[in-house]
């Protein structure tokens, strides 16, 4: 399955699937050089929360992202726990993209962490899709210090089940005639968008490998996947047709944030919720958006989960106005309730239109908002995120 001289197996298009390796865990590592080689977790440092992102030393316990915190520290008990610093992952991803761009325009981005690069057309000027998976992968070590994992076949489903087959740091060739002898023996739950619990009843009806899947009959099939049965065979047998897109919008701009302790306070809650606003709006106006409908979610201490919204006349990336409906949902909410015990809040938009130019005649306050927001911005962007605050952040929990 490793690498072999060129690619011409690859057939009409060559793909690669570029998955970073424990991406947090590694720019940590990285950043901290006395993190290196020991069992680290990126999540909550005082047991809350779930894994963010676990190194390979400690996923040798059976600790794996979206582990509960606790969880993961019964497994690993000498585990070492860091706060994510998402902002600077979401720098050093930016760098990380960079590198994509360079060898093809079509890149889709998935996460952070991970992305699809079309190369079919790239090999006229960079050499065939294994010298260029080679390219990039050198390229991350020298500029990053950090290793990627790739996979590279004739599409995009086999090239992401493929360059999970060898890491960390490994580079997966599969071509075309060698795509059954590759996934056949694979258990039936490396095939993406299966999921754990449909995964379990495949499993349960006797079809534990790709190649039981992919030979199955209908009269099996059909029962576990109704009638899309064939879509799910054909992708046992590696049969995918969809194309890589670069232009990939954003549906929601988002942040939440689960606390060490619960929030019982309400001046606490407002000031967490008026942080969260505030990046949320930063983001829009990075991305050059602005939202029509803001919510707002609360989990409380036994897990419920709950969601507000509401929708704006015009759309905003203005901070007053997404932290001022923030504080009116939650306000509304805290009204109907006893004394809830909060453990996690999170603000999102949605319903996206691009920045217009401003508008001369704009209302005062808007206008005020906007070039407040402009001056914040700019400070931030000079001396760092946390160089201004407005003072209602004062209130937050240590």
């Amino acid at each position: 399955m490793k690498s072999s001289a060129g690619d011409r197996g690859l057939g009409p298009r060559a793909i690669l699937h570029v998955d970073m390796d424990a991406f947090y865990a590694s720019v940590e590592q990285r950043d901290h050089p006395e993190l290196r080689g020991k069992p680290l977790i990126v999540g909550g440092v005082s047991g809350r929360g779930v894994v963010a992102a676990a190194s390979y030393e400690v996923r040798r316990y059976g600790v794996r992202s979206a582990m509960p915190v606790r969880r993961a520290l019964a497994l690993c008990p000498e585990a070492v726990c860091v706060r994510p610093r998402m902002s600077h992952y979401v720098d050093v991803s930016k760098q990380v993209f960079a590198i994509f761009h360079r060898h093809t325009p079509l890149v889709q981005g998935l996460s952070l962490d991970e992305a699809y690069l079309d190369v079919t057309d790239s090999r006229l000027l960079r050499g065939d899709a294994i010298r260029i998976a080679r390219d990039i992968k050198q390229a991350i070590v020298d500029e990053l210090d950090l290793t990627a994992s790739v996979g590279v076949a004739p599409n995009k489903l086999v090239a992401k089940i493929a360059s999970d087959l060898d890491k960390p740091d490994g580079l997966t060739v599969v071509t075309t005639e060698r795509i059954n002898e590759v996934l056949d023996p694979l258990p039936v739950r490396r095939l993406p968008g299966l999921g754990r619990k449909k995964g379990e009843e495949v499993a349960a009806a006797g079809l534990r490998t790709l190649g039981d899947l992919r030979c199955a009959d209908e009269t099996i099939l059909r029962p576990l996947f109704g009638r899309h049965w064939e879509v799910w065979r054909d992708r046992a047998g590696g049969i995918d047709d969809r194309p890589v897109e670069p232009e990939h919008d954003d549906k929601s701009v988002s942040n939440e944030r689960t606390f060490d302790e619960d929030l019982q306070d309400p001046a606490i809650m407002h000031a967490e919720l008026a942080a969260l606003a505030d990046k949320v709006a930063t983001r829009l106006r990075s991305k050059e958006l602005q939202a029509a409908c803001i919510s707002i979610k609360i989990r409380l201490h036994d897990f419920r989960t709950l969601t507000r919204q509401t929708t704006l006349p015009a759309p905003t990336a203005e901070s007053r106005v997404i932290a001022d409906r923030a504080r009116n949902l939650l306000e509304c909410w805290l009204a109907n309730v006893g004394r809830p015990r909060v453990r996690l809040l999170g603000v999102s938009t949605t319903g996206f239109a691009e920045v217009l130019q401003s508008d001369l005649f704009a209302e005062p306050a808007r206008a005020r908002n906007e070039k407040l927001d402009v001056t914040v911005d700019a400070i931030r962007g000079k001396f760092g995120g946390a160089a201004l605050a407005p003072a209602t952040f004062l209130k937050r929990r240590r």
